[in-house]
């Protein structure tokens, strides 16, 4: 259910960029999500197909970059690709890692027209 108050805010923020370059509409967002944040794209999509009724954002494309939860081992240095259950690092084994990628939410870009 965190999608709509995300789907919202990130609404506001495209129209209120959108309206400062004078634009008649946006035709395309593209957003990044990281795969920890457990967005949903499918229900960002549904989120924004509702709130932007009557805006001009109404029609846009969504396109959605997904970024694997990732992690730099403290011991050894390698970054590697966190699974579901394991994370400890395949390179030494270490448990001592770090969180590098996968906690991404933003816009990355907007099309106007």
């Amino acid at each position: 259910m965190h999608e709509l108050a995300i789907t919202q805010s990130m609404l506001d923020l495209v129209l209120g960029e959108a309206g400062k370059a004078e634009a008649k509409s946006v035709g395309k967002i593209n957003l990044v999500l990281g795969e920890m944040t457990g967005v949903v794209a499918r229900s960002v999509q549904f989120y924004f197909d509702f709130l932007s009724k009557g805006t001009a954002a109404e029609g846009a494309a969504l396109s959605f970059k997904i970024i694997p939860t990732t992690a730099r081992c403290r011991n050894c240095g390698k970054d590697f690709k966190l699974g579901e259950f394991d994370w400890t690092c395949p390179h030494c084994q270490g448990n001592n890692i770090e969180i590098i990628g996968g906690k991404e939410l933003f816009v990355e870009s907007i099309e106007v027209e």
